[in-house]
């Protein structure tokens, strides 16, 4: 009866406590009315079995249902019926910058390094509803995979549709892969702009030094968070393609060059990262996200309806019944 309900007094409920009182009070009071005769016999005596002298305790157990109805409506229940509505006071325009080179599918993170970081950055991507996010894939060279926006199912099928091919030149260019993020970034109007650039590798290919890129970013007011990704030591990594198509793999060194990216996340405000398995990798972004947070005002609009009326209703005609009844049925016998 009462759920979704909420009482706005609910130490009244403590008056209900006086209904056991009153039931034993009762009790006491017809155990004292009730006179005793004594007689040897009752021959002679016409004995009638009326029902309604018995039924006098109906108007007692009216009275103190109305009491106990009376206090409930004191309670003041009510529904509550809560909209909110949010507005986004910050919004912060993100790009991720993701490496495609063959050495992406190394199997020291599982399945692979580049399907280990598709899992993980979905994840952070449905964690962002109120940021446009975009994508750019390097390896030798880089390109947009998807312009910053708000739609966060346009990222994640095109995040799930990335792959390494042999069409993008090969080798890492990291100062090509940040001047497109910059780029991407530069005219946006968020008071937060954001790239998250990863890398297996050091930079060998292009025809942008990652430090100019940087001071690019910096000129645009884009804070760059650099995460190295991949073990420490050997791990088993493409080393050619075998007559079939598929990769050859073998045990390589693991390189990666954590002074440029340190170097590259302190110019730009950000912060450097390092992966060695899935775990930290999610981790990474886990921080990141809670690094980057987007300022959210939310309202609230309270609707209450009252629901002591029909208590109180309810209680009144218990005791008109009550009252009727005396005075009629057992007007004799009271």
């Amino acid at each position: 009866m009462f759920e979704g309900i909420e009482f706005l007094n609910k130490e009244l409920f403590w008056l209900l406590l006086l209904l056991p009182l009153a039931i034993l009070w009762y009790v006491f009071k017809q155990n004292k009315q009730n006179a005793e005769l004594k007689m040897s016999s009752i021959k002679g005596f016409k004995v009638t079995n009326s029902w309604l002298p018995k039924l006098r305790h109906l108007l007692f157990a009216l009275r103190l249902l109305a009491l106990g109805l009376l206090i409930t409506a004191l309670a003041r229940p009510r529904t509550v019926d809560v909209s909110s509505r949010t507005k986004t006071t910050k919004g912060i325009d993100i790009v991720m910058a993701i490496d495609v080179s063959a050495s992406m599918l190394a199997k020291d993170l599982k399945p692979n390094r580049l399907e280990a970081l598709k899992d993980v950055a979905a994840d952070f991507i449905k964690e962002r509803p109120n940021d446009r996010i975009g994508l750019v894939e390097y390896a030798g060279e880089s390109f947009t995979r998807t312009p910053i926006t708000s739609d966060k199912g346009i990222v994640i099928r095109s995040l799930n549709d990335i792959k390494y091919n042999n069409i993008i030149e090969g080798g890492t260019a990291i100062g090509m892969g940040l001047a497109t993020s910059v780029n991407r970034l530069k005219d946006s109007k968020a008071k937060s702009k954001v790239i998250i650039l990863l890398t297996d590798g050091v930079n060998n290919s292009g025809f942008i030094d990652p430090k100019i890129a940087s001071e690019m970013a910096v000129e645009f007011g884009i804070k760059t968070y650099t995460i190295g990704l991949g073990s420490n030591g050997m791990a088993l990594s493409p080393i050619g393609i075998l007559p079939n198509g598929s990769f050859q793999y073998g045990r390589v060194q693991v390189e990666i060059d954590e002074a440029l990216l340190e170097e590259i996340a302190t110019v730009t405000g950000g912060k450097y990262f390092r992966a060695t398995d899935n775990q930290k990798l999610e981790e990474i972004y886990k921080e990141i996200n809670k690094l980057e947070k987007t300022d959210v005002e939310e309202f609230k609009f309270y609707n209450y309806e009252e629901k002591y009326r029909p208590l109180l209703l309810l209680a009144g005609m218990l005791l008109l019944l009550e009252i009727l009844i005396r005075s009629t049925l057992f007007k004799s016998f009271i």
